[in-house]
């Protein structure tokens, strides 16, 4: 099924009031994204990511730890989901007609089972 039209059901059908985009620090997704190998057909999920990492290229070079920078990309990729899903059709729609509709962005850290609130809209 196409994730639109599921997030088209969850809106206008079930009428969900709160959508979560929910990264985890550690994210094998976000290391293969930034190994510099190619990972057949994958490569199309990590793609998004490898463009946001190229978006804020200049802050993630000012992050010295390697595994420091890739939770800040996990971070920066959760971010632009939830803009990146803001500006969909379906939820713009939602917000015209005044539906009560919450985008989040959390970030939940393995190693301490902590979630980070990163962003609502």
């Amino acid at each position: 099924m196409n994730l639109l039209s599921v997030l088209e059901y969850a809106v206008e059908t079930l009428e969900v009031k709160h959508i979560v985009v929910c990264g985890h620090y550690g994210c094998g997704g976000v290391c293969a994204a930034m190994d510099g190998h190619m990972h057949g057909v994958v490569n199309h999920w990590l793609q998004p990511i490898r463009d946001t990492a190229d978006f804020y290229h200049d802050e993630l070079c000012t992050i010295s730890d390697p595994d420091a920078k890739l939770d800040r990309l996990c971070e920066l990729s959760v971010h632009d989901q939830v803009n990146s899903l803001a500006r969909t059709p379906i939820i713009q729609s939602a917000w015209e007609r005044s539906k009560d509709l919450r985008i989040h962005g959390w970030v939940y850290g393995l190693e301490d089972g902590l979630i980070r609130n990163l962003k609502s809209g």
